[in-house]
């Protein structure tokens, strides 16, 4: 059994991690309401502009005039995967889940015979991915807070990605974050961004049909918004990933301050018992020591 001297040490040191615990915590839920806000705010435009999209590609034949975003290199073997989390930890399986996504796709494609490369947008994804793919990234970014990055910042990944597409790296992009649910839910979600995915977006879109005539044509109207929806994406991904974070954290930092309490209490009972023990046998030695007189 320790001592008492050694329990009283990790009481107190329980104690202080319990503290940082509930403290984080607070700090998670005052930026959650923030984050939140700010993901719900901006899916109603990023999914707008994908039916937008969609009405409008869907009205182009394919061709060597398309832009390069909507027609594709014309061929599918090279696949990168953008996986985006954060820099920092203590958010419970939030960065974990979306690189066992990841991992679990890159796993499917290579099977098929094809070839996964890795952008990682957040230095947790690559520390999980690097494990089993540390010669399959070209390029790893660390942004720093999330809540803290805007539409630049993605817009300037968003360019990176076209150049890199453009010059011939990949063939598809696919992008990997946590869509923000509740609290207590964040899904990991893949997302096809280059070149666009017609079928699965114009399977979602929705209205009346009918004969509209664009200014200018619709390839020129598409040469502008294709690249503005990759950066869009991003920026989404970004504002899901940053209230998928704190809701993550804010479960995670709520467990532990409950474990450190529930662990408080079993070791102040260990030290009650380890005191009255101490008294019992001092007791006796005393008792012992009168009765030999």
């Amino acid at each position: 059994m320790a001592s008492l001297k050694a329990l009283k040490i990790r009481i107190g040191s329980v104690k202080s991690t319990q503290k940082i615990t509930k403290a984080m915590k607070m700090v998670a839920a005052a930026k959650l309401r923030r984050a939140q806000e700010a993901a719900e705010a901006g899916r109603p435009y990023a999914e707008r502009l994908e039916k937008v999209v969609a009405s409008i590609a869907s009205k182009v034949a394919v061709g060597p005039s398309s832009p390069k975003l909507l027609a594709g290199t014309g061929k599918d073997q090279v696949h990168l995967f953008v996986v985006a989390t954060s820099d920092k930890g203590l958010a419970g399986a939030f960065n974990t889940n979306i690189a066992r996504l990841a991992r679990r796709r890159a796993g499917e494609l290579i099977a098929e015979g094809k070839t996964v490369k890795f952008y990682t947008i957040g230095k947790k994804g690559r520390a999980v991915l690097n494990r089993l793919y540390p010669n399959d990234f070209i390029h790893s970014i660390e942004p720093g807070a999330l809540d803290k990055l805007g539409f630049t910042d993605a817009r300037g990944y968003a360019d990176d990605l076209i150049a890199r597409f453009e010059a011939g790296e990949f063939d598809v992009a696919h992008l990997f974050y946590s869509r923000f649910k509740s609290v207590l839910t964040q899904e990991p979600t893949e997302q096809q961004i280059i070149p666009v995915s017609i079928p699965a977006i114009a399977a979602n879109a929705t209205g009346v049909s009918a004969s509209v005539e664009y200014e200018p044509d619709e390839e020129e109207i598409l040469a502008d918004l294709l690249p503005r929806n990759v950066g869009i994406q991003l920026f989404r991904a970004i504002r899901e990933n940053s209230a998928s974070e704190q809701g993550s954290k804010m479960t995670a930092m709520d467990n532990a301050t409950r474990n450190a309490g529930d662990l408080i209490k079993r070791l102040s009972i260990q030290y009650n018992r380890a005191r009255q023990a101490a008294i019992t046998t001092e007791l006796v030695e005393i008792i012992s020591g009168a009765e030999a007189l």
